[in-house]
């Protein structure tokens, strides 16, 4: 039962209301990665009341982690993020069912990690993960939001049933080290959770079956900049056009 005094601020929005409050409750959100963008998503996420939240993540804490991911303290660098992460989401919200899994996401298990989800959110650091993601979701038929931060700018787009993929924004997967990373560039620490708020708020609207925003967006925290870049679906997509990479024709 939804405690209305917790959530009232939120639930006194018109766009939520109510009956947002009551979707969000019975809403399951899987956060693939646990780094920049995945600590402030899953802040966001349980402060908010989705009742169901899971977060996927390989790795441990580093110290360099602590500039920008502020789940964690200095006591857990060594831990993994995962584990580190569901201890203190439950300090946050113990009304809500929070999971974290300490794994490394793979063509064997990703369908299994993110098939009951009602949204996932990318927040991983790599496009190859992301690419294994995009195909599951679309092929599962699950709305995903993508999400990259790294110097003093970020991406967000959401990947909706009908809508255009990541693989018809960006067909070929990059080479190893042809893309700028934080370790090879840096990143501004306000950045991560811009790019989190921006995701978090698509998956809101799609746990409460709104439309969400239809551009990739992108964004330059440093000269405050926000672009909005119409993309469309390709008909002849290897993911959700063809579906090639999916093994078998892609849900429409």
């Amino acid at each position: 039962m939804l405690k209305e005094s917790r959530y009232s601020r939120q639930v006194l929005l018109p766009e939520i209301g109510p009956s947002g409050q009551k979707k969000l409750a019975k809403a399951r959100a899987v956060v693939i990665g646990c780094g920049a963008l995945g600590t402030h998503s899953l802040s966001l996420l349980v402060r908010a009341g989705v009742g169901n939240v899971t977060v996927v993540d390989r790795d441990v804490v580093e110290l360099t982690n602590l500039q920008r991911q502020t789940m964690f303290h200095e006591d857990d660098v060594r831990r993994p993020k995962a584990e580190a992460a569901e201890e203190r989401l439950r300090k946050i919200n113990s009304e809500i069912a929070i999971k974290g899994v300490v794994a490394d996401v793979s063509k064997a298990n990703v369908e299994r990690l993110i098939g009951s989800a009602t949204v996932v959110i990318d927040a991983t650091d790599n496009m190859e993960t992301r690419y294994l993601v995009n195909d599951a979701s679309v092929r599962l038929g699950i709305p995903w939001v993508y999400g990259g931060a790294v110097g003093i700018s970020g991406m967000v787009m959401v990947v909706v049933e009908d809508g255009p993929c990541l693989r018809c924004v960006f067909p070929n997967p990059p080479r190893p080290g042809e893309l700028p990373t934080c370790n090879t560039v840096g990143i501004i620490n306000t950045l991560p959770s811009i790019v989190a708020s921006v995701q978090v708020t698509e998956a809101f609207k799609v746990m409460m079956d709104k439309e969400t925003t239809p551009e990739l967006m992108v964004l330059d925290v440093w000269n405050q900049e926000i672009q909005k870049i119409k993309v469309r679906k390709n008909p002849k997509c290897a993911c959700c056009g063809r579906g090639e990479e999916l093994g078998r024709k892609a849900r429409r």
